[in-house]
């Protein structure tokens, strides 16, 4: 059936429509569960350990014990994609890591939540996010390249088993799943814990489930496909660069898998916001400096490109295969974001007492 669809309807619209199927759920969840890696990031710095920690613990553990199952089962193989077969980079993964976990906190959301609070009519998210995807494009290809690529070449890893934490330690993905069940387990009891409403917590399930499906969906696709497809999932700061690209540099857009994610989570969120209520406009004020956005944005679009994604290109979907660099980027990203927060109640605490 698969293979009747790419003859009829070809590759590229096919990984679009899977692109958008992705999104919608991915967008949908993550607006109702509140998803966010820079809320779970900020409530351990202030000392607690509460239901946004929860969310993106639930989220974690069910794409990797999702997508970890599906490999073990040989519904899919993902061992092609760039976050394990490709050259990768430590020092990205560290200091990209680190100027994107500074900048989420900055800009009061990662480059996933920056698109799911635009549909609901944020528009400080909005701005924020274009900033993002305009440094991202500019250190990809345009003139901070170079600083990146002088930056990503301090330390590089081979790709295959080099990039590949499962082949370190010598574990199965039947394994890699079944521990990822336990943990999986145990964030839903520290979820109940914490008084986590169960729509909350199977949201960020589904959120989980949408990472795992894009690499289901995009590895089907590439196995029976007579194209070389590049196997992926939920990834944002690289489809949001393609897709702005192609509708200002374009006059036609090439489909793909980002191109179809993007709009999708953005109107997943957007009906989800609406249907409950929640859509509202949100401009800059005295408390939300504009300048402070900015400076986040510039920070998590270069630091996006470096790490190899956003938090969750590089944190939960290369959490997902386990891929090495991935999970460096991502404890990196917890490493700066908690330490910016430290540091700003620092400095509100010694603006109280002058």
């Amino acid at each position: 059936m698969l293979e009747d669809l790419l003859i009829a309807r070809g590759e590229p619209l096919v990984l679009a429509l899977a692109g958008v199927l992705t999104g919608l759920v991915f967008g949908w969840a993550a607006q109702r569960s509140r998803f966010c890696l820079r809320a779970a990031t900020a409530e351990v710095a202030e000392g607690q350990l509460g239901p946004k920690l929860a969310i993106w613990l639930i989220a974690f553990f069910a794409a990797l014990t999702l997508t970890q199952a599906g490999i073990a089962l040989g519904l899919f193989d993902v061992s092609s994609t760039r976050q394990l077969a490709a050259e990768g980079s430590v020092s990205g993964a560290v200091i990209g890591g680190l100027m994107f976990g500074v900048g989420m906190i900055l800009a009061r959301g990662c480059a996933s939540r920056l698109l799911v609070l635009s549909a609901t009519g944020n528009l400080r998210a909005l701005i924020t996010g274009l900033v993002v995807t305009l440094v991202a494009q500019a250190a990809f290809t345009g003139v901070l390249a170079p600083a990146r690529e002088a930056v990503s070449a301090l330390w590089t890893v081979p790709g295959g088993a080099g990039r590949s934490l499962l082949a370190t330690l010598g574990l199965g993905n039947g394994i890699a799943a079944a521990l990822s069940g336990l943990a999986l387990l145990g964030a839903v009891s520290f979820g109940f814990r914490r008084d986590l409403g169960k729509g909350a917590m199977i949201g960020a399930g589904i959120v989980g489930l949408a990472v795992a499906m894009g690499w289901a969906l995009t590895a089907l696709i590439a196995a029976v496909s007579f194209e070389m497809v590049p196997v992926g999932s939920v990834t944002f700061t690289g489809p949001a660069t393609d897709t702005l690209m192609a509708l200002v540099a374009e006059r036609s857009i090439a489909l793909s898998f980002g191109i179809g994610l993007v709009p999708g989570v953005f109107v997943g969120a957007g009906v989800a916001a609406l249907a409950h209520g929640e859509w509202r406009l949100e401009r800059f004020g005295a408390d939300t400096p504009m300048e402070r956005y900015l400076i986040g944005a510039v920070l998590m679009g270069f630091g996006a490109m470096l790490a190899g994604g956003c938090a969750v290109g590089a944190g939960v979907s290369g959490g997902a295969v386990f891929s090495t660099t991935a999970i460096l980027a991502v404890f990196a990203k917890w490493i700066g974001a908690m330490t910016t927060v430290r540091l700003m109640a620092w400095r509100a605490g010694l603006d109280q007492t002058v």
